[in-house]
């Protein structure tokens, strides 16, 4: 007898979608209709999974497929949304590209929050948030999360330190030396964040601050100089392996 194919079929597309999902039909396009219908070659019948960050992930049938739009039919939810664990990324902007990868990266593994944290050396000014938040849906899109970071405002280190919330453990990456990353994460408790400074590293002032703070712990991410965007990415993955959802 033959087996029965998975419906939806892995293949399946996976769109956010800013509006509350539910039974029923939605219209999708822009930039969503060229790819399900020019991309993806959608045809009346063909299935894609949606996701709302609020709901979970719902199937959509295609009802309706034109030059400019398409209609769904929303038919069933697929998952309920993900339980985030509540570890936040603070880091300092870096240029146009580096950012970019950091912040899919930090999506893609499971982050809760990302905080933009200039500081004395950080040579870039100026972040285009919408196309960092951009980033982070098509990250999620491809990697089948649920849910999507919160992406904060840029604040500056000083009144990041100032107004540190009580009980969340400060994970900042010590490049003049700290504990072993995945020994001070696998012994904390509650929630977290990690903070990580631009390529210039943090400088005497700012870390006599960091570690000023009560809940602050400085890490070391081994014997190699990383860069800033890896070094935010192998702390986050150190943490998920040792209290997250890993």
């Amino acid at each position: 007898m033959p087996a029965t194919p998975a419906w939806p079929p892995q293949s399946t597309p996976r769109l956010f979608v800013e509006a509350e999902l539910a039974p029923g039909p939605i219209r999708i396009d822009g930039p969503q209709a060229h790819y399900l219908a020019s991309v993806m070659r959608m045809k009346v019948g063909d299935p894609v999974k949606l996701f709302d960050d609020r709901t979970g992930e719902w199937l959509g049938v295609a009802s309706a497929v034109g030059k400019r739009d398409l209609m769904l039919d929303v038919t069933e939810r697929l998952r309920e949304r993900e339980a985030v664990p509540d570890l936040w990324l603070c880091m300092a902007p870096l240029k146009k590209g580096r950012i970019d990868w950091a912040i899919e990266k930090a999506c893609e593994l499971g982050v809760a929050r990302i905080v933009p944290v200039p500081t004395r050396r950080t040579v870039v000014d100026r972040l285009n948030l919408d196309r960092l938040r951009a980033h982070m849906i098509e990250a999620a899109e491809q990697c089948g999360r649920t849910a999507i970071p919160q992406l904060a405002e840029p604040v500056k280190l000083a009144a990041l330190l100032r107004d540190w919330p009580a009980g969340r453990t400060l994970f900042f990456a010590d490049e003049t030396g700290g504990v072993p990353a995945f020994e001070a994460m696998r012994n904390a408790t509650g929630p977290a964040a990690i903070l990580v400074g631009p390529e210039g590293g943090f400088d005497s002032d700012e870390r006599e601050a960091i570690r000023a703070v009560a809940d602050a712990v400085g890490i070391g991410l081994g014997p190699r100089i990383l860069r800033a965007d890896t070094a935010a990415a192998a702390a986050i993955a150190v943490w998920m392996a040792a209290k997250g959802d890993w």
